[in-house]
């Protein structure tokens, strides 16, 4: 069979074979758009407070104001009994408790240590934690800042310098816009993995002979292209509806794209000679879905890993695409910038691409070595 032979008839094979159309194609479809579905709102809102105020004085009924006016916080009760707002938040009626103690406004005015108030914070949720945090901290040095302005008290030589914030990547500062972009190399890994690997299973199933090199060539090609249209999709068309920051350096990930695509689809057909039927091969690769998510670097730093688990985690094509992608995509870096991530998702496409190569050669002489058991012209009848 020729290379065009094999990667015409590995597209069609796809197209029209149900279960690998619904793995390889409609899956990243849907993942597409249900995935970020829940970060819609980019960050979290009207998160329940309660607030302990002791002091009742004009700048501590200035904070709480504040608060209950911004879209992050919701005051869901005022009390100046610090039992009471602790049952709230074991019921679960409150995330957090924002004391104001007696005396407390006069401590932040005079700016005496720390004195003035106190935050405690239900840590079950990082990212709710995290707005209430912010929240809090900006409505009571705004709240301060007024109260000061009121009252002549604030000086020109006093104001602090502004400091600016500029995201990296995530200009929005919003959950989805920091998720996905990571995520999306791994959906991508694994929808194009379970889908070579069932390719390749279902073809042992069948009895089908082993590919030759040509032929096995063709196959990981047109695999590859499948790969390389669904990332294309994402970062074109998706992060495009989505409005996610998108096409930095569009050289850059034209180059990365193809290699990404070149060393999962490699990756799968070789995993996939391992498997007798296209069923078993998806029961022990769709567990490795949650590992690799932990294992890509967005989530936890690789550098804060141990040396073994964090060099166990280039093996997977999703870190270095990841690494790759959210640097060409998001941040406009340079393909110098991308060295590293670049040259690991090379070196895997031509380490697995040799294994899918090896790995037929070696199934293809095997097979030929049986004896037939294919009935003679005749003796079947026909």
């Amino acid at each position: 069979m020729t290379f065009r032979q094999a990667y015409e008839r590995t597209l069609l094979t796809i197209v029209r074979t149900r279960d690998l159309m619904a793995v390889a194609i409609l899956s990243v479809l849907l993942y597409a758009f249900y995935y970020p579905a829940p970060y819609g709102h980019q960050t979290a809102r009207a998160l329940p407070l309660v607030v302990v105020d002791q002091d009742d004085s004009d700048l501590s009924r200035a904070i709480v104001t504040r608060l209950d006016d911004t879209r992050a916080v919701q005051v869901v009760a005022r009390t100046g009994d610090m039992a009471q707002a602790r049952r709230l938040v074991q019921a679960r009626r409150a995330e957090a408790i924002l004391l104001l103690p007696r005396g407390g406004a006069g401590a932040i005015v005079a700016q005496r240590g720390a004195g003035g108030m106190a935050l405690w914070l239900n840590g079950t949720y990082l990212l709710r934690a995290e707005g209430i945090g912010i929240s809090v901290a900006e409505v009571a040095g705004d709240a301060l800042a007024a109260w000061r302005a009121q009252r002549g008290l604030d000086r020109r030589d006093e104001i602090a310098p502004p400091i600016l914030l500029h995201p990296l990547f995530n200009t929005t500062s919003g959950y989805r816009d920091y998720i996905f972009p990571s995520v999306a190399s791994i959906i991508l890994q694994q929808t194009l993995l379970f889908a070579c690997a069932r390719l390749v299973a279902e073809r042992r199933r069948r009895g089908e002979r082993p590919p030759g090199t040509v032929e096995a060539v063709g196959i990981w090609a047109a695999c590859a292209t499948i790969g390389c249209l669904a990332a294309l999709f994402y970062f074109g068309f998706v992060y495009w509806v989505q409005d996610i920051p998108r096409m930095g350096n569009p050289l850059g990930l034209a180059l990365a794209v193809p290699a990404f695509a070149a060393a999962v689809s490699a990756l799968g057909l070789w995993l996939g000679g391992f498997f007798a039927d296209g069923d078993d091969a998806l029961k022990v690769l769709l567990p490795t879905s949650v590992p690799l998510v932990f294992l890509g670097g967005f989530a936890w730093p690789l550098d804060q890993m141990p040396g073994w688990l964090a060099t166990f985690a280039w093996l997977s094509p999703a870190t270095g695409g990841m690494h790759a992608f959210v640097r060409l995509n998001q941040m406009g870096a340079t393909l110098a910038e991308t060295g590293w991530p670049l040259t690991i998702l090379a070196i895997l496409a031509a380490v697995y691409g040799g294994a899918f190569m090896v790995a037929s050669r070696w199934r293809r002489a095997g097979f030929a070595a049986r004896p037939s058991t294919a009935p003679m012209r005749g003796q079947d009848g026909g």
